[in-house]
């Protein structure tokens, strides 16, 4: 008896020292969608904890904190925390985490923005996002044999210098693998490992971020709506990503949403939830579905933005009928959608997207209609691809980039003849090209 007493004395003890631990964040806390009345920030604990946030405006110099509502994370949800947090238009706050009552320990001053009140005021805000796709994390007992698909993470250090208002996420954001796509498990696994780097922390926190998927953070390469998994897939992504919203109903249908940053605004589109599959011969072709599809055309007719950017995993404007371009599998549809962005006189349109491994823009002009944009930006750690030779009759000469690199795109100047400008990196900050149009 004496034995069994001294055991269970010492597992009693190992059992404090192992669970008795201070809960850490292990990812974050990272900003995500902005309204003049309400932001959301995302976190992930290292094990179910009591959470709040306190927070107050920059330049307060008195200690004022607001405090949000504490949320309890837990193991089933990935011990992850998104805050809704009460704001005032335009303000810039500063703020802390609170861990079961304490402040977390965390090397960088925590800010967040809501969005200013310009409307019938002043011109609006001049400001500057980044955005990239394609970023594959290595990650070795599960790798395929041979050189490692994925670079170092160097590009996101290069990144958080630059003075950005937000980030976009253009998918490919994580690369699913052949151990993750039969299981929830495994699609988590796959979002940790990706979210938990430490050289991405830096940059979760520094501005805000948004996010749409394409294949290989849905599911399997060139992946469609036969996934068995996409509901899982979606789960993972809505507990992931900060986001406005997740479908066009309260019912949570794909990914898709919208917001508007000063006067421009973005639609985030879902190429995947209700993609045909790309062999099928008998059924009709589809990436967006018919719903979506009608609703970006009603969305874009009825926006009075400045520029109006459409934020897709493929490209749109590209002519050549390769890979996963609109104009391969998939080309009615591609047609329809420019065809009545043409014949509604939608102005001011710029398609934005990643997934093929370069860089490029592609410009539409056609007499008698407006002048339409896409920009791709890929690759920021995926390997690269050399595509110069691709028969894409809409490429804007001297854009193509065959390396890792990242975007910008700044809007500034005074309502309603704003100027636009393209800009591409390379992953150490280096200028390649830069591109600027002005608002029609």
């Amino acid at each position: 008896m004496k034995r069994q007493a001294l055991t269970l004395t010492i597992l009693l003890f190992f059992s404090v020292l192992t669970f008795g631990q201070p809960a850490t964040i292990i990812s974050g806390p990272m900003p995500g969608h902005s309204t003049m009345r309400m932001v959301k920030v995302w976190l992930q604990t290292s094990q179910p904890t009591a959470v709040q946030i306190e927070y107050k405006a920059q330049e307060d110099a008195i200690d004022s904190w607001q405090q949000s509502e504490v949320i309890q994370t837990q193991s089933e949800t990935e011990n992850i925390a998104i805050f809704e947090l009460d704001t005032e238009p335009g303000i810039t706050y500063t703020y802390r985490v609170l861990l079961d009552g304490v402040p977390a320990d965390l090397e960088n001053q925590l800010n967040f923005k809501s969005q200013t009140l310009w409307q019938y005021r002043t011109d609006p805000p001049a400001f500057t996002f980044g955005l990239g796709s394609c970023t594959y994390i290595n990650e070795p007992p599960y790798e395929r044999p041979g050189k490692l698909y994925g670079d170092n993470l160097d590009i996101f250090r290069t990144m958080n210098n630059e003075a950005m208002d937000f980030f976009l996420w253009m998918g490919d954001n994580i690369y699913l693998r052949e151990v993750d796509y039969d299981s929830k498990a495994g699609i988590l696994k796959r979002y940790n490992h990706m979210k938990q780097q430490p050289e991405l922390q830096s940059f979760f926190q520094g501005r805000h971020h948004y996010a749409i998927w394409d294949d290989h953070d849905f599911g399997p390469n060139d992946s469609d709506r036969s996934y068995i998994l996409k509901e899982d897939a979606l789960d993972a992504f809505e507990l992931y990503w900060a986001n406005p919203g997740y479908g066009l109903t309260k019912g949570r249908d794909g990914i898709c949403s919208n917001f508007k940053w000063n006067d421009c605004e973005f639609f985030l589109l879902d190429n995947r939830y209700f993609r045909s599959p790309n062999k099928r011969k008998n059924t009709d072709h589809t990436i967006l579905g018919q719903e979506q599809l009608e609703w970006l055309l009603d969305a874009l007719a009825y926006s009075n933005s400045s520029f109006k950017f459409v934020v897709i995993g493929g490209q749109v404007l590209n002519t050549a009928a390769v890979f996963e371009n609109y104009a391969n599998t998939h080309a009615e549809e591609r047609d329809y959608l420019i065809k009545s962005i043409q014949q509604e006189g939608i102005k001011n349109v710029i398609f934005l997207n990643g997934d093929r491994h370069h860089t490029e823009l592609s410009m539409l002009d056609e007499e008698g209609s407006p002048v339409m944009y896409d920009f791709t930006v890929s690759p920021l750690t995926s390997s690269a691809y050399d595509a110069l030779d691709e028969p894409n009759d809409n490429r804007v000469k001297g854009t193509h980039v065959a390396d890792h690199n990242y975007g910008l795109i700044e809007v500034s100047g005074p309502f309603r003849d704003r100027t636009l400008k393209f800009i591409i990196k390379d992953k150490t900050g280096q200028l390649l090209w830069e591109y600027s149009i002005q608002q029609q």
